[in-house]
């Protein structure tokens, strides 16, 4: 069963992906495969230093992360060069693990920009963590030492709370404790897992 799982930043999808891990489901995610497929050494590295300069780099010779994402959030039409680049890497990555994953398995595929990349109907069940745009604010601002402009700069980037809510078969309401958070996604995963 493919099934895909997103949020907006600082819901606490990552959390959920984690706890879906543990409880049996394959778990395939999107942004960790958007770093391999730019690490250093690799041609999605080299594609984005000829489209975006090497002052994009480091000096140890990987990418810039913050200085990227603070160019491509700011700029919509670098933002749309970047995924033109990064986008096919990482779905052929995906391609690739999916078919080696088990044939009974529950694979699910954590995906920040699911609803954004209009990908929704491509999985059979979709799970939507959710969380007041305050309180993702206050999570980032807290958890990642961001100012309220550039969390507030990142939401504005991403689909709107409906946008998501809309597409979601299951939605987990992320704003109680990381064990209400547990509770509600195993409540998720057995439904899964009924026929």
């Amino acid at each position: 069963m493919r099934v895909g799982l997103t949020g907006g930043i600082a819901s606490g999808k990552s959390t959920v992906s984690s706890i879906l891990r543990e409880l049996g489901a394959v778990v395939i995610d999107a942004d960790q495969i958007a770093r391999e497929v730019v690490a250093k050494g690799t041609p999605g590295l080299a594609a984005v230093v000829e489209a975006f300069g090497p002052d994009m780099l480091t000096p140890e010779g990987e990418l810039d992360r913050p200085k990227m994402g603070a160019l491509v959030f700011a700029d919509e039409t670098q933002r749309k060069v970047l995924e033109s680049i990064v986008h096919p890497l990482v779905f052929e990555r995906y391609a690739e693990l999916e078919a080696a994953a088990p044939a009974d398995g529950i694979v699910v595929h954590d995906i920040p920009l699911l609803v954004e990349s209009g990908r929704a109907e491509e999985f059979e069940a979709v799970i939507v963590v959710d969380a007041p745009e305050e309180l993702q604010i206050e999570r980032m601002v807290r958890d990642r030492g961001w100012t309220e402009d550039d969390a507030r700069a990142r939401i504005a980037a991403q689909a709107t709370r409906e946008q998501r809510r809309a597409v979601a078969t299951y939605l987990i309401e992320n704003t109680g404790t990381r064990e209400d958070l547990r509770l509600a996604v195993t409540e998720v995963f057995e439904a899964l897992l009924a026929p």
